[in-house]
């Protein structure tokens, strides 16, 4: 199932993901720093949502208190809970 996330506190706005038979696949950002969003994406690819959360939360960006890699994670978390698992 495809999912979109807006994201907060961060130069991305929006996060889309493919979440089927427990793992995440074409994570693409919309906006913020193309390479290292890229880099992120990839390094993700067929990940269990568990993983990702474990890796992306809390990760923080110069003087926020959130990043693009932080919204993933939440991003994630949504996606789970609006699956019911």
């Amino acid at each position: 199932m495809r999912y979109s996330y807006r994201t907060k506190g961060t130069c991305s706005y929006r996060i889309e993901f493919d979440y089927d038979d427990g793992v995440v696949h074409n994570v693409s950002f919309a906006g913020g720093c193309n390479g290292n969003l890229k880099a992120v994406s990839a390094l993700v690819e067929g990940l269990p949502p568990d993983e990702i959360v474990k890796k992306l939360k809390g990760i923080t960006c110069g003087f926020r208190k959130t990043s693009c890699a932080d919204q993933l994670a939440e991003a994630v978390l949504e996606a789970i809970k609006e699956k019911g698992e």
